[in-house]
């Protein structure tokens, strides 16, 4: 579970768009209205499955470790 928890985490955070392109409103940047409020959502959704799949690794983390420890 662990180890599919952390391929899962690996592979959400490499579909999130790279926050480099927060500066293109001053740049001239050629983005429609429409498509930023798209790409906002999905971003909002990828970040909140990360934050989910984070905490299920971690969680998977402390059990493998506890359990480790007390064997």
């Amino acid at each position: 579970m662990q180890i599919l928890s952390c391929v899962a985490l690996t592979a959400i955070i490499m579909m999130q768009d790279s926050k480099e392109g927060a500066m293109g409103a001053l740049t001239g940047n050629s983005e429609s209205y429409m498509g930023k409020g798209k790409a906002a959502t999905k971003d909002a959704k990828l970040a909140s499955i990360t934050k989910w799949i984070a905490a299920v690794f971690v969680l998977l983390t402390l059990v493998v470790s506890l359990l480790y420890t007390a064997a």
